[in-house]
């Protein structure tokens, strides 16, 4: 008997796990994708040239508020869950509505889907979503480029738009965004990497990725998206660990697993978090993962003018995806409009447009910062028309795209960065390079 599975994912896991463990496999038919989390992922089909001979119409993609509807139509024997950053029971809560309807629920092994690359990995992971990935991402690779390695990062998926034009995505330069149509939300994660000469690969088939990716690497980098397991079997595993939602490394899935799996736990943002949230978080690793070294880092924020900053009335423009799904009420530009000296926060909320104004009211955590949401045309004319009817006299971008390369904005504008810096007497490079030549990948 061939057992019908939907998939539930986000544009991400979802499509690696089909790859790896349904696709070409007799015992199984995936009649359906459900797709949450990202506005407008639905609606698509995975295409026949990535589904295989088993399905020539491709995949529906369909609302996750579909679900039960699917499984009754379809007779669906199984669900498998493959998306990040959900909380420990709203898991369980799906899994029930699953098995009320006569499904079997399943979560598929953190390691199973791990591809076996011919050079070693090194994987940045974290427990949620803007733990700060990214800038350890790039120290990883700058240590590791200070020591004569060729080095190529390999990003989670962000394959929102025509999959069958995503399968292997190589940006190098800033006119790759242009050439693959990237979203704001992909910029943001390519464009600080590329603007360091690096090289880095997405899309939708990683075997075909990994394969490209490792005739130019010596090591590669795995970036994490969300709090997302590898899609590579790791030499190293990092974790990123956010001491202003302590705790939440205990109660988020599949963030748990990258605790337990990390052979180095950084605990980013020391330099802005209560020091007893710090010390709540080193226990959790203490008492979870013993094994790990712990490495406290900063987050510090930079801008290009902060006298421009001071006593003026600031629209805080932040990441979109740390706000939204990964639950925070401001990110790296609030911290930079406080430090510098910013008169007020301008609030953004009267002002939003479109869809802008969808996403306060579905996220009412917000606070009075405007999340960067541009998964498609008509969200970004929306992003455009709030930031230019808010009355302010700047705008702050804590976003790490550069979103005056595409949208046209009438009010002075300034950029936040903020990297990686050790925070402790432990050093991210001491703990990389001794576990790398420890394990014959120095």
């Amino acid at each position: 008997m061939v057992e019908k599975v939907v998939i539930m994912g986000a544009a991400g896991r979802d499509f690696h796990n089909f790859n790896v463990y349904f696709r070409d496999n007799p015992r199984y038919e995936v009649v359906a994708f459900t797709a949450a989390q990202i506005e407008g992922i639905e609606g698509r089909a995975y295409p026949a040239e990535l589904a295989g001979g088993g399905y020539p119409q491709g995949i529906p993609i369909r609302p996750e508020s579909e679900l039960r509807d699917i499984i009754r139509k379809h007779r669906v024997d199984l669900v498998a869950f493959s998306y990040s950053d959900v909380p420990h029971m709203q898991v369980m809560h799906t899994a029930s509505q699953v098995m009320a309807e006569g499904a079997d629920f399943m979560l598929i092994g953190a390691t199973y889907t791990m591809l076996e690359a011919s050079c070693p990995v090194v994987s940045v992971c974290a427990v949620r979503t803007g733990c700060g990935k990214s800038p350890t991402t790039r120290k990883v690779c700058d240590i590791l480029r200070a020591r004569g390695r060729r080095v190529v990062v390999v990003r989670h998926p962000m394959p929102y738009g025509d999959l069958s034009r995503q399968i292997v995505q190589r940006y190098e330069t800033v006119d790759d965004f242009d050439q693959h149509r990237c979203t704001i939300e992909e910029r943001e994660e390519y464009e600080p990497l590329v603007e360091c000469g690096l090289v880095v690969y997405a899309g939708v088939d990683y075997a075909a990725i990994l394969r490209e990716a490792e005739r130019e690497a010596d090591v590669i980098v795995w970036d994490g998206g969300n709090n997302d397991t590898p899609f590579f079997r790791s030499t190293v595993h990092i974790t990123v660990f956010d001491p202003h939602r302590a705790g939440h490394e205990l109660t988020y899935y599949p963030g748990e697993t990258n605790m337990l799996m990390a052979d180095i736990a950084v605990i980013n943002k020391v330099d802005t978090a209560p020091s007893s949230r710090v010390r709540e978080v080193m226990d959790n690793i203490a008492a979870a993962n013993p094994s790990a070294e712990v490495v406290l880092a900063k987050s510090p924020v930079t801008v290009d003018d902060p006298a421009a900053i001071a006593g003026r009335r600031v629209l805080v423009v932040e990441d979109g995806p740390t706000l939204t799904h990964g639950g925070m009420a401001y990110g790296a530009g609030t911290v930079a409009a406080r430090t510098f000296g910013a008169a007020e926060l301008v609030d953004p909320r009267p002002f939003a447009c479109g869809s802008i104004a969808g996403v306060f009211e579905r996220y009412t955590h917000i606070g009075p910062v405007l999340p960067a949401m541009g998964y498609h045309a008509h969200q970004l004319t929306d992003l455009e028309r709030t930031i230019n009817a808010v009355d302010c006299d700047l705008v702050l971008f804590g976003t790490p795209a550069r979103l005056g390369r595409f949208l046209r904005i009438e009010h002075p504008t300034m950029r936040v960065r903020y990297d990686y810096a050790d925070g402790g007497p432990a050093r991210l490079e001491d703990a990389l390079l001794r576990l790398l030549d420890e394990r014959g990948a120095g």
